[in-house]
């Protein structure tokens, strides 16, 4: 199983994979995301973000990121960003389990999580998610549960 990680300095060449299939895939967000990391644009490392990478034998396999929502115009709504595994990878967990932690982690910071995708449909509603049809930005919302006063929050 993979080791998920956050990632608070991140060496690009780290993502040269997932980087490559990705846009094999048709897929330009993990592009974006290396751009705008080297840009300074987003290194999610504004308060309430974060970045997960999943390792498997020293490689980087995955990548999620949470934002605080850009569209939404709150700072209550958090968005997950950039969700990839690669495909040797999928199917066993992994997309799952850089989900738990960004939940895990958006808990502490934010009310609500929403997240557009065109593919994963199946995926989000498995994790809790809700489809909705009423904004262009979003495709998908999980409302928050706040974390009790003794509840430690992540780290």
């Amino acid at each position: 199983m993979a080791s998920i990680v956050r990632i608070q300095e991140l060496e690009l060449h780290a993502l040269q994979e997932l980087r490559a299939e990705s846009l094999r895939e048709g897929h330009k967000f993990i592009e974006r995301l290396c751009e705008e990391w080297a840009s300074g644009k987003n290194r999610f490392s504004a308060r309430g973000e974060a970045l997960f990478l999943a390792f498997a034998d020293g490689r980087a396999i995955g990548v999620c990121g949470l934002n605080c929502d850009p569209y939404a115009g709150v700072p209550q709504i958090g968005r997950v960003r950039r969700l990839y595994v690669m495909r040797a990878h999928r199917r066993v967990g992994v997309g799952r389990a850089l989900l738990v932690d960004v939940i895990a982690f958006a808990r502490c910071h934010y009310r609500r999580l929403r997240v557009r995708t065109d593919a994963a449909n199946d995926f989000y509603i498995a994790q809790g998610f809700r489809r909705i049809a009423t904004d262009a930005e979003t495709t998908h919302v999980l409302e928050l549960t706040p974390l009790p006063n003794d509840a430690v929050p992540y780290p």
